[in-house]
């Protein structure tokens, strides 16, 4: 079964395959309701996962005002990227857009932890589940927390189920 695209729901759009791999092991969850998400085909890229998104996505979510969307990129060390992506996002839609990422990219994180892209997909999936932060407080994370803090008002409570 596929989303529904009339009820809340979020698309996740990552930069590469790292990312994919990430987001893939993260709707594994149990406790997420996987009919509310769904990974789309990697973007080859931050700035064409910004393209992608302006080309395609923002026209469906005017469509579809339950429809989320979740940048996945690698921040590569760039201080800026977080509000230039920013910037590109109509801001009629900026509410239902998130952008979070690696710090620098997923493979300096996998071997900060020694873990699997899978590992960490559901340990960051853990913490949200279990409203922890033991994976995100990491420092190629943390730097998320505003928009998880977004995310945990507008996504979590569609997306996970309660305990």
């Amino acid at each position: 079964m596929g989303i529904n695209k009339y009820q809340p729901h979020v698309f996740v759009l990552p930069e590469d395959d790292a990312n994919r791999q990430i987001a893939n092991r993260f709707i594994l969850n149990p406790n997420l309701n996987s009919r509310a998400i769904q990974v789309l085909p990697e973007a080859r890229g931050w700035e064409n996962a910004v393209e992608i998104f302006t080309n395609d996505y923002a026209v469906t979510m005017r469509q579809y005002p339950h429809r989320m969307i979740v940048l996945l990129i690698d921040f590569d060390e760039d201080e800026g990227r977080l509000s230039y992506v920013q910037n590109q996002i109509p801001e009629d839609l900026n509410h239902r857009v998130f952008i979070i990422g690696v710090l620098s990219e997923p493979e300096k994180l996998k071997t900060d932890i020694r873990k699997n892209f899978e590992s960490i997909g559901e340990a960051l999936a853990t913490d949200c589940s279990n409203n922890t932060n033991k994976l995100w407080e990491h420092n190629l994370l943390k730097h998320n927390k505003t928009e998880l803090e977004r995310m945990i008002l507008s996504v979590k409570p569609f997306l996970f189920n309660e305990k």
